[in-house]
């Protein structure tokens, strides 16, 4: 492709990103493809011959973008959001054009600083302490990976990293029942073994009790164990739990363990003031992660990770060869010691665009809207006689299930929520996920897309209420298909 090409089909392509922002609220939210569709219109083999641009890009709308699930919807309800921001957009444009490596310091100075700067500003509207320093990672599961690692090689004063695991013993892990699946994913993968992570039962508002951590780690020790890390959330997946970070603490520095807090989505709330009380006991942590691209407005993939012990955390990755040393080495940071992959995305130019279009000021109003709104909602649910508020809204979260008056029996009940919950899914007008409480079905609710408003979500509920009193007019209550 020439110069004169690129600019014409860049034009065109832009054009028709600015139109399908503007229109994706009136595509159906969730594909209705089955499985293997897209896969039998594409080729078996690749093209021996170059093809014209127009047509891929024709054969992009007619074939991939029927199999999309539309994460950008405004009525987008489910999982948490990877909302994203024209300035975003724009930024991750440059970041493909440039398509640097940034790996090293040399390898690109203004990537390096620029993620410094960054992160610190992100420490600064979160309310963490100057000592914590950071860096960006594609995800909280890789975050929470170094954390597990580099607590791994602290308890065992780097030997594991030199001799393997052989001869290290048993070494134990900690976390609530609620607590995300990549945890146990990052045990696995560090090879501490999934049997010896202790999910730690939770209280009545789905956090961590401090007291059983405190009494599992104690028992592990009298057992001959090494406690190595204890990972607590602030918003935890299914239910947006909350650990009491005060109290783990202060059992972490008493028996000498490292505390990790996960706050992937919820740490993105941290900065409102009014809710900074979720760090209470900051002090006593040793790293934490949020996802910029959950709630504020980045593409994905952007998530910032902060440590306080950063010798820990070099000693645990860096490696040195000869092809990797520059003339810089001892006067700048070479991100790359800061992580599991050698190469980098140039990610902190889509988080500068962000802060700087929004600022702080229009990131918070964004916010402490999303929340008006789940507040809102659940006041409705709460109101309506046959549907039942499991979990109150914790932020922008909240956690029903349709209840019809008289139906008590659990499994009935868990099936006419499963089928309502895909029915709507299916309608292509609203996206929806769910957890379990307590064994029991529940349909999850996040508000948190860049593009909701009010009326998408007062829709969303008629659609929900006209949906499930329908069923149980129409289709009875019968154990979903």
């Amino acid at each position: 492709m020439n110069t004169r090409d690129f600019r014409t089909f860049g034009h065109q392509f832009v054009d028709w990103m600015a139109d399908y922002l503007d229109a994706v609220e009136r595509l159906p939210v969730k594909t209705r493809v089955k499985p293997g569709e897209i896969a039998s219109q594409l080729p078996a083999e690749p093209p021996r011959m170059p093809e014209p641009m127009d047509r891929i890009f024709r054969d992009f709308e007619t074939i991939v973008l029927p199999g999309m699930t539309h994460w950008q919807h405004p009525s987008f309800f489910g999982y948490f959001p990877a909302n994203s921001s024209r300035p975003s957009v724009l930024a991750e444009m440059l970041t493909a054009t440039l398509a640097a490596q940034c790996m090293n310091w040399e390898t690109s100075p203004a990537a390096t600083e620029l993620e410094s700067r960054m992160l610190e500003w992100l420490r600064q509207v979160i309310g963490l302490p100057p000592e914590f320093v950071g860096s960006i990672h594609d995800t909280a599961s890789t975050a929470t990976l170094c954390a597990i690692l580099t607590a791994r090689e602290r308890v065992t004063d780097f030997a594991v990293n030199e001799s393997g695991m052989s001869a290290a013993g048993v070494f134990t892990t900690y976390c609530s029942a609620e607590a995300h699946s990549s945890i146990e994913k990052g045990i696995k993968i560090a090879g501490l073994g999934r049997m010896n992570l202790r999910k730690i039962e939770v209280d009545e508002s789905l956090a961590m009790v401090p007291g059983a951590l405190d009494r599992s780690i104690a028992a592990d020790v009298e057992a001959g164990h090494t406690p190595v890390c204890v990972v607590a959330c602030i918003g935890t997946t299914g239910t947006s739990g909350i650990d009491p970070l005060q109290p783990i603490a202060d059992v972490c520095r008493r028996h000498g363990v490292w505390l990790h807090v996960d706050a992937a989505w919820a740490g993105s709330a941290l900065i409102l003031p009014e809710y900074r009380w979720m760090i209470d006991g900051i002090d006593g942590v040793d790293s934490f992660v949020f996802n910029p691209h959950k709630w504020l407005f980045t593409n994905f993939d952007c998530s910032a990770y902060f440590v306080r012990d950063v010798d820990a955390l070099l000693r645990t990755f860096h490696i040195a060869p000869e092809y990797l040393k520059t003339w810089a080495d001892d006067a700048a940071i070479n991100y790359r010691d800061w992580g599991i992959p050698l190469g980098r995305r140039f990610r902190a130019l889509k988080l500068w665009f962000v802060v700087r279009s929004y600022g702080v000021e229009g990131l918070q109003q964004m916010l402490r809207f999303h929340i008006s709104l789940a507040q809102q909602l659940a006041g409705e649910i709460e109101a309506a006689t046959d549907f039942e508020l499991l979990v109150a809204p914790k932020l922008a979260l909240m956690c029903f299930r349709y209840r019809p008056p008289g139906l008590d029996d659990q499994k009935e009940l868990d099936a006419l929520n499963e089928r309502l919950c895909m029915t709507l899914n299916d309608s292509g007008e609203l996206f929806l996920t769910h957890t379990r409480i307590n064994g029991n079905y529940a349909i999850r609710f996040q508000v948190g897309q860049t593009g909701t408003q009010e009326r998408h979500v007062k829709q969303a509920w008629q659609r929900i209420i006209e949906t499930a009193r329908g069923m149980e007019r129409g289709a009875g209550i019968t154990p979903a298909d």
